[in-house]
């Protein structure tokens, strides 16, 4: 049964993508907070929105529940809080082995974005959607972020160097799928896509 029409705006997997959305000015007040279980409940935030992220996904195929708002809100919602965090991380620790990589990954999500848009406007959409690495870079770039607002070692895992070295390998995920995108849209940026 298709359920796509059924509930409008305010189904499970939109309201969780704005929970998301809401979840960011709560991590950065958490952030913030003068206190030892402050960054503990910053990397719980963190986590929860991104459990939300992958729930509302799998909610919305498996209930047929995909909506022109939620496909805006989505990864509107992901960027923001990456963004947030990147930020907040680097005023916390403004180093350049930390800047580097930050910078790669914010300025890569601006180019992905625009370059979307404008092929979205000329109808070639398409072109530019979500590759597997775009989803490992995600997955790489999550778990980096949570180590690093962590800090603390734990069991005997260096969690701060393993968040720096899996932020680096989000770096590198992230130069790559976006050498993937604009290979893809290539033709249509250098006008061989209307060339016979």
């Amino acid at each position: 049964m298709n359920k796509s029409n059924d509930h409008g705006l305010w189904t499970i997997p939109n309201l969780l993508t704005m929970l998301r959305i809401v979840l960011i000015p709560v991590f950065v007040i958490v952030f913030y907070l003068p206190f030892e279980w402050a960054r503990i409940a910053c990397t719980v935030v963190f986590g929860l929105a991104g459990f939300t992220d992958w729930l509302d996904g799998y909610l919305a195929r498996r209930w047929q529940q995909s909506s022109p708002l939620g496909a805006f809100l989505d990864p509107v919602a992901d960027k923001l809080m990456v963004a947030v965090a990147l930020i907040l991380l680097i005023e916390a620790d403004p180093s350049p082995i930390l800047a580097l990589p930050c910078a790669i990954i914010i300025g890569r999500e601006i180019t992905i974005s625009a370059l979307r848009e404008w092929m979205a406007e000329i109808g070639s959409r398409a072109q530019v959607a979500v590759s597997i690495i775009g989803k490992m870079k995600t997955t790489m770039q999550m778990s980096a972020i949570g180590f690093l607002i962590f800090k603390e070692d734990i069991w005997g895992i260096p969690v701060t160097t393993t968040g720096y070295v899996l932020l680096y390998v989000a770096a590198i995920l992230t130069l790559w799928s976006m050498v993937v995108y604009l290979r893809a849209a290539w033709p249509t940026l250098s006008g061989q896509s209307n060339k016979k």
